[in-house]
């Protein structure tokens, strides 16, 4: 395994190929705007501002209609490279578009999460170097849990304290999380995130607190919840 004591730099990959159907837009939800900005200029410039990461490869379906109207079009740390029908498939291609040879590590990101905080990147960089492991954000589920049946009658109440919101970034030995979601696509195995690719092949992921403001946006009502967070985070960077 490579190790993570010592590093130049990092690559960070952003799966943005997809069309957020439940968004109920016009357009993909990646280019809907928070104060000016498209949500993945959001994400992607914060990960950008991030001393460890030197690099961004974008995944973006081909045939985008929207992404040259971004800054991010001609900022010379992004590359483009063109996505599958899948969130899968498209970090697989991000994936083997990084040079294995000087970046071993490799973050990825989700596009619809712009309210990511610099705090929570240097939590998880820090815990990975310290193990040598690879880990993902997350945070504790807070509220009571139930399980249910195909009638949607309640059948429990689910132990919540071994509970987390899985987030992103997630970072992993680039090598070793190719090879696991390769060998996940080939099984047929669910792979909703990078984490249960490396699940699926008995590898361990850490679990790396992180605030649960780092929301995912996926419904209308998650812009302005968005919104309210980006400039709250904007606010605190002021004062620091």
């Amino acid at each position: 395994m490579a190790s993570l004591q010592s590093f130049s730099s990092l690559v960070a990959v952003v799966p943005a190929a997809g069309v957020g159907k439940r968004m109920e837009s016009t357009c993909p939800k990646q280019y809907l705007k928070i104060n000016g900005l498209t949500i993945l200029e959001h994400s992607v410039l914060k990960l950008l501002s991030h001393p460890d990461i030197a690099q961004v490869i974008l995944v973006i379906s081909e045939g985008d209609e929207y992404f040259t109207g971004t800054s991010l079009a001609t900022h010379s740390d992004i590359i483009i490279v063109y996505g599958g029908n899948e969130r899968v498939d498209s970090v697989l291609a991000g994936l083997k578009a990084v040079d294995e040879t000087k970046n071993h590590w490799v973050l990825v990101h989700d596009a619809a999460r712009p309210c990511l905080e610099s705090k929570d990147i240097d939590a998880l960089i820090t815990s990975c170097r310290k193990t040598n492991h690879g880990g993902i954000l997350a945070s504790l589920v807070r509220d009571t849990m139930k399980s249910s049946d195909s009638k949607l009658q309640v059948t429990g109440t689910v132990e919540r304290s071994i509970l987390w919101h899985a987030l992103t970034p997630q970072m992993f030995e680039t090598k070793l999380l190719i090879n696991a979601i390769e060998q996940a696509l080939v099984d047929k195995a669910l792979v909703t995130d990078e984490s249960s690719a490396i699940e699926h092949v008995g590898l361990p992921s850490l679990l790396v607190a992180g605030s649960s403001e780092n929301i995912k946006i996926t419904r209308p009502e998650d812009l302005a919840l968005a919104a309210f967070y980006l400039t709250r985070i904007n606010k605190d960077n002021l004062c620091e």
